[in-house]
This record gives structure tokens, sequence and C-alpha cells, in this order.
């Protein structure tokens, strides 16, 4: 039965090896602390964070995350330790997160059995202005562990905790620690949006012509739209796109609205003096449910059910699918994490039964030790078959599902060569997410899991054309890799403009030096750039003086619900701005154009793919610091730097490029420039 613990009390724990579970409403760091039996932390050396996610007997997370397991293993603590400090704090924010555990939901931590049955539970009411707080602590007491529940927040933030565990270094580790976590941020693949209350993604489409939505701006605001209940399906003059997606040249959570094609609601009528109460939202517009996933045929007894594509919830196949790749990225996530968790126990029981076995002179040779060693030994390899062995029979589940979701799916998830795309129409409407490339493990190679990412993007691309060694040891030399960044980064342009409407994504690009001409012939051959590729410091100061003043005008109109006073004939389409070989011509005012664009463009619509080597922009130091963490990073090269949102693996990332020879990269852009010109 599960203790479920208030502040303060305990609860005696059965099992050695544990896992603590976090819940939280908002992204939290998972911290942990190691005390001596007078509640202190010897050094650093005892802070297990994301920085450093590893003690003996202990394991964080490597990142912040909305949910958390920490892997314990309470025999292999140090006999010096007393204490296992279960610690949680906000993320340093840049204004736009919570700065306090009052301002979001109560988080709760559980204390589970590895089965993931539940030992207690504790939910932190109660907070304030704390934004780092104890959560609970494992203590040892008399040659048996418990838990207790504390809930001790500190309003002066991580740094005032750790100093309270007795580390005089306190403010330089909360500092560490913090670097850690934005640097984890940075190389984290965004999560999916969480889904409302009943379950239902609002689908919104962009109008034919601007005018004014309730709040007097053609961009809205990130609340829900009047004449709507949050998170409903809203009516639409034309089309749908996914929810937590904005309409096509607008920020998330908003849409530009015809008001001549969508009819606005009517006040609610007062119920007659003693009539039947309506309790129907007066601004909700019902909907038909969804029709019910496709379902896999009875499975044989004792044998999984077989897979089906789009099996999960949504309310479209194209959401179904988007849920069910994340379902099965997260699914390999957790197998993995749990195999690893098997074969470190299995070989931290090996090397204490070994030490226990070295330290009696009379079993260190001869055949009792010998005999003790290889018992030893088989125990650690019958633990590791077993936990191989659950993983294989994951990963034969998983490799049977994507075998029947990757011929599935629509263009903006496909492979390119996926034959979806010789069927290829330009879309009515921008789809939920695009897919950037595939992740995978080492455990599960050859498996691929799709890198599905939301629309439109919440920050810009980084393709790196400095990492010169892949994770599968390929070496390039410097001039070879430029060109497969700049190959790659048109490989992504071509698949973004494929999977927005004719008109409503316009794609400029920079190449300074003129040396991305080769590569970015499919682009100028097909017509479908704004405008020839700029060259020279001339234009550089152009373009970003152009969009620098786009995004500058619609802010003020956003600001100012002055939607009126946007140009007649203003293009509200998304911009895509692609940027080769930076920093190549730039100068500082261009550099700071730049790093504006990447902060404050993507809330309007304007977006940065940037091809550029790190080394090359040594020179600005630190100045650009915020810009690459800004950036998601992408390689041109398999490489393993991407994290997930759950346990934190080092994924290897590996691009989604168009194969060798083929011409469907042209035929989709051809068709792209032919919708443009009927459109105009």
């Amino acid at each position: 039965m599960t203790a479920e613990l208030v502040r303060g009390q305990n609860h005696p724990l059965s099992q050695v090896r544990l896992e603590i579970r976090v819940s939280a409403g908002t992204p939290v760091v998972a911290a942990a602390t190691l005390s001596d039996e007078n509640g202190k932390a010897q050094g650093v050396e005892w802070v297990a964070h994301p920085g450093s996610p590893t003690l003996p007997g202990l394991e964080v997370s490597r990142q912040a995350a909305a949910a958390h397991r920490l892997a314990v293993d309470l025999d292999a603590m140090p006999a010096s330790v007393h204490r296992v400090n279960v610690l949680l704090c906000l993320p340093p924010g840049d204004g736009g997160g919570p700065v306090s555990f009052g301002s979001i939901a109560a988080p709760s931590v559980a204390v589970t059995g590895l089965d993931g049955t539940e030992v207690a539970t504790y939910t932190l009411t109660g907070l304030g202005a704390e934004s780092a707080v104890v959560a609970l602590e494992l203590y040892r007491r008399q040659g048996a562990w418990k838990v207790r529940a504390v809930g001790q927040g500190y309003a002066e933030g991580l740094a005032a905790l750790l100093a309270d565990q007795g580390l005089p270094q306190a403010h330089q580790l909360a500092a560490g620690i913090n670097e850690a976590v934005a640097r984890g941020l940075a190389r984290s693949v965004p999560a999916p949006s969480a889904r409302t209350a009943d379950g239902d993604r609002s689908r919104q489409t962009a109008a034919s012509a601007l005018g004014p939505d309730q709040s007097g701006s053609p961009y809205g605001t990130q609340g829900p739209q009047a004449g709507s209940g949050a998170g409903h399906p809203v009516n639409a003059s034309a089309g749908s796109t996914p929810a937590g997606s904005a309409p096509t040249g607008v920020p998330t959570g908003s849409a530009p609205t015809d008001a001549s094609s969508t009819p606005q609601p009517a006040p609610p009528t007062p119920p007659a003096p003693g009539g039947p109460i309506d309790y129907t939202h007066p601004g909700r517009r019902n909907a038909a449910p969804p029709p019910p996933p496709p379902t896999a045929p009875p499975a044989q007894p004792g044998q999984p059910a077989t897979p089906v594509a789009g099996d999960a919830t949504g309310w479209s196949m194209e959401e179904r699918l988007y849920n069910q790749v994340w379902g099965m990225f997260e699914d390999l996530a957790r197998t993995t994490a749990a195999y690893r968790s098997a074969v470190d126990f299995a070989d931290t029981r090996m090397e204490k039964e070994l030490d226990q076995v070295l330290s009696d002179p009379r079993s260190r040779i001869g055949g009792q030790g010998d005999a003790a060693r290889e018992a030893a030994q088989a125990r650690h390899s019958h633990l590791v078959d077993q936990a191989r062995e659950a993983l294989e029979r994951d990963l034969v589940q998983l490799t049977a599902e994507a075998d029947v979701v990757e011929p599935a799916l629509p263009p903006a998830y496909a492979r390119w060569d996926n034959p979806v795309w010789h069927a290829y129409r330009v879309p009515m409407e921008m789809p939920m997410a695009l897919r950037l490339g595939d992740l995978h493990l080492p455990e599960s190679d050859p498996l691929r899991i799709p890198m599905l990412v939301r629309l439109p993007l919440e920050r810009g691309l980084w393709i790196d054309s400095g990492n010169r060694e892949s994770s599968d040891g390929l070496f390039l030399d410097s001039h070879e890799l430029r060109h497969l960044a700049l190959v790659s980064a048109v490989a992504h342009t071509a698949r973004l403009l494929a999977v927005h409407p004719a008109d409503e994504f316009s794609v400029h690009v920079l190449d300074p030096a003129g040396s991305g001409a080769h590569a970015l012939a499919p682009l100028v051959r097909a017509g479908v750039l704004a405008a020839p590729p700029a060259v020279g410091a001339a234009g550089v100061t152009d373009v970003l003086g152009r969009l620098t003043e786009r995004v500058d005008l619609v802010q003020m109109a956003v600001r100012g619900g002055a939607a009126d006073s946007l140009p007649p004939g203003f293009d509200t389409s998304q911009q895509l701005l692609v940027v080769n070989d930076f920093p190549h011509g730039f100068d500082d005012r261009a550099v700071n154009q730049l790093r504006y664009l990447a902060d404050e463009g993507p809330s309007v619509g304007v977006h940065l793919m940037l091809v550029a080597d790190r080394e090359d922009a040594a020179g600005y130091g630190p100045l650009l610091d915020p810009l690459w963490r800004g950036l998601l990073r992408l390689t041109a090269v398999p490489d393993d730097h991407l994290a997930d949102p759950w346990v934190g693996h080092a994924w290897t990332y590996e691009a989604a490029l168009v194969p060798p020879g083929s011409d469907v990269l042209q035929q989709v852009l051809t068709k792209v420039a032919q919708a443009r010109t009927k459109s105009r």
C-alpha cells in the first residue's frame, strides 16, 4: 500500500534499489546531495546534478524536464553517507519561465520500486516565493533506510539551498549547475506540446486577407481566441492547422482572421426567470468526435499485439502518427534506460563482490578465490543477459511498429526516399510538425526514430559545419564538411517550402562569399527563393535590415493593438533566413541584427537557419554564446549531441538528406514553384 506522506512524516523502505519519480507542471531541475551523519555534504563531489549526474548508487537527470526518474541503489552508498537529499529547483530563466514554485502547480515526488510500484508519495504544497526546495530525504537509521517528506524551500534559490547543505562553494556550484542546465536545454529535442484536458488540439487556419480579430491585431495573442473555449476546435474560413502551431506567418497561439468569413459568436442569452439554465460555453463550437483509431487484429496467446500505423490518440491521422512517433521515441528512451540501469547494477554488484573476495587474504589466491570470482562473474553475466533479453524483446516490437509506421507517414514526416513524395501535392495548410532527421541509440541500431519538431519553429536551426569527425568515425576535411552542411540546409529548406501552402512561406538566402552557389542551385533553379542569394557585405546589410524592420513593425503593431496601421498588402507569410558561412561578411552591427532576429523573430514568423562553424566566430567570444544556445544544433554527419526530454540519453542524429542520384528534390521544388506562380 502506498504511503501518502505529509511534510515531516517518514516511512520505512523495504527495498534498496529504488526510483525517485518527480512530476511537475513545468520543467524543473532535479539534483541530489549526499550527507554525513550531521547532515552536511563533504564537498561538490557529494552532489549529483545535470553537470555531474552520477555518484556511487545515485544517478539524476541530465537536464531540466517536467518529469524525472532518479535511480538510487542504497546498498551502493558509501558507508559515510547517511542521507540522500532530493532537490528540485526552477531552471535559470530569461524572463519567460516561472520564477517561483508558488506560480506553478505543486510538484509531486514518488518513491517507487524498479517495477514502478509506489512505496511513498509526497506532494509539495504550500510553496510560495521559493525557487529551490529539498523535496524529501532518504536517511539511514540503525542500519535501516527510511524516507522523510521535507518540503524545505529557499526563496534565495539554489545557492542558498546548497549553502545550507554545508557547501562553502555553494554559489560557484549553483552557477555551474545552471550553466549545465542551459547547455542541456540547448541540446534537447523539444518535447511535444501537452494535450488539452479533453484530448483535443485546437485547429485554426490563416484567413485569405488580414482583418481585425478580437484583440485588434492580425497576429493575435497567446491566449485563447475569443469565441472559442480554450483548447477546443475553432471554426475557420478554410482548412485547419494544428494546435500549438500558429497559422502561416503568425506566432504560436495566434491567427489572422478574416472578419468577413469567420462568424463571430453571439452574446449569450440570459435564461428566462424560472427556466432551465444552459451550461453550454457561449463560445464553444461543438465538433464531432474524431473517428476511432485503427485497431490491430487480436494477437495470438503469448504474442505481442500486431502494430498498426496511427493507433495513437488524435483528431486526425496526421496527429495520431505524430503522437505515435513520439510514443516510440519515449518507449525506446525508457527501455534503453532500464537496460543501462540493469547493466550498471550488475557491474556495481560484481565489483562489490570481487572487493569482498580480495579483502580477505585467505581467498585472494587458491581455489576458493577463483571459485568466488567465477561465481561473481556468472551472476554478472546472468543479470546482463536478462537485461539484454528484455531489451531485445522491446526492440523487436518497436522495430515492427516502425516498419508499419514509416510507410504511412505524410510528406512532412517522411524520409525523402518514401514513395509518398512521388504523389506530392502542394498542401492547403501547414502540418503539425516537420521531420528534421532520424535519431538512434547504440543499443538499438539499426532502429531509427523520426525526429519531428512542431511548426511553426519555436527556435532557429544551426547546421554545424565544424564537426569534422562523425560518431561513426568518418573524418571529413573542412571544405567537404562545409559543402555537406549547406546541402543539408538546402534539404531542410526544401522540406519547409514543400509542407507549407504556396504563398505562406518565403525564403531569403545570405551567401556573402558566394561559396554556396553549387549547393544552392536546386533552390535557385526552381525559382522558389524570394530573391537571388545575397552576396557581399552590402547584401548582408540589405537583407538583415529589411527583416529587422519587419520584426520591429509587427511587434509595434502587436503591442499597440494597431493592426490596421500595417502597410497595405503586407506579406504575412512565414519568413526563413538561411545564412551560409557565418560570420563571413558580417560586421558588428550585422551580428547584433542576427542575434535580434534569432531572439525576437520566431514570435512574429521570422526564422533563422545558420550554416556555421562555431570556431570561425570565436573572435566574438561570449557575445555569441546566447545565439548558439538559442538555436537547435544539427549536423551534416551523424553525431550524438542531442538529448531526449525524458531520460537525457545522448542520441545520434542523422540528417534527412536526399538519396544520391534522386530527382525527388527538384520535382518537389518544381511543383512548389508552379503553385506559387498560380497563386499570384
